[in-house]
């Protein structure tokens, strides 16, 4: 099982009403992509992550491994708007190589610094509700939203077969290690060719048995799902809106301060 699937299961959060924790992490996702303020990617960094690790009971190193993995990847992307190759100094940095400077302007320092800020509070708001609701919950919310069925089914059989395929992987490279099939790295190389060949034949000899499966159970092109109904309660409303009220309010404060 992925570790975020297995984490929202023994969620503490996982029984609050789905609809609340989607409304509460699009807007907070919204009124953080609309402000691009430190100030407000700050405190949304800081209160989703309350929410999960203490709301939650998500373990505090889980939730920041997971962290980790936006972290390098806008390190590495916001790069290339922080760091200029010109044969004009700029004024933040400028380190000369030959007759070209490796340099950056402290508007293009800012810029990436918030752009990293914005996206790693998004992120944040993403891994709350990814954390503490299951899927089909989550599918439950957009088929309401009247996103289309066929959107809905694609989604929930990609989901399904990523466990699957992660399955086969894991078993066949047990079954390689063991006959030191990863001892160096040309053994690697090969071993890992022969493991993705085989996982893509095996899943789509599975695909098929899993279509024969539900071809016997009358499939007729719609896959439902019983739903778990978990009420709203009328303070958990009220908290998101206040919440959001706040956030929305030091938004435009902000967005007045820029002018």
């Amino acid at each position: 099982m992925i570790i975020i699937d297995k984490l929202c299961y023994q969620s503490k959060l996982r029984y609050i009403n789905a609809t609340e924790k989607f409304a509460f992490t699009a807007l907070t996702l919204i009124l953080c992509i609309v402000s691009r303020s430190f100030t407000v990617s700050a405190l949304v960094l800081f209160l989703t992550g309350i929410l999960t690790v203490k709301g939650g009971g998500i373990p505090a190193s889980c939730y920041l491994r997971a962290m980790l993995v936006p972290v390098v990847f806008l390190t590495l992307s916001t790069l290339a708007i922080m760091v200029n190759i010109t044969k004009t100094p700029l004024d933040a940095f400028a380190l000369p190589v030959s007759s070209y400077y490796i340099t950056g302007s402290s508007t293009g320092i800012i810029a990436g610094l918030r752009l990293t800020a914005t996206a790693l509070s998004c992120v944040s708001c993403l891994y709350f509700l990814s954390m503490n609701t299951p899927v089909t919950d989550i599918l439950e919310v957009l088929k309401r939203l009247r996103v289309p069925r066929i959107l809905l089914e694609l989604m929930l059989l990609t989901y399904r077969f990523i466990f699957l395929m992660l399955s086969l992987s894991t078993a066949i490279t047990t079954a390689q290690n063991s006959r030191l099939g990863n001892k160096d790295l040309k053994t690697s190389r090969t071993s890992f060719a022969l493991m993705a060949s085989s996982v893509l034949v095996l899943s789509l000899k599975q695909q098929n048995a899993l279509y024969d499966a539900m071809e016997s159970r009358c499939y007729d092109g719609i896959i439902r799902i019983l739903p778990e109904q978990h009420p709203a309660k009328r303070k958990e409303i009220l908290a998101i809106a206040v919440c959001e009220l706040f956030l929305a309010t030091l938004t435009f404060l902000m967005k007045i301060i820029r002018r």
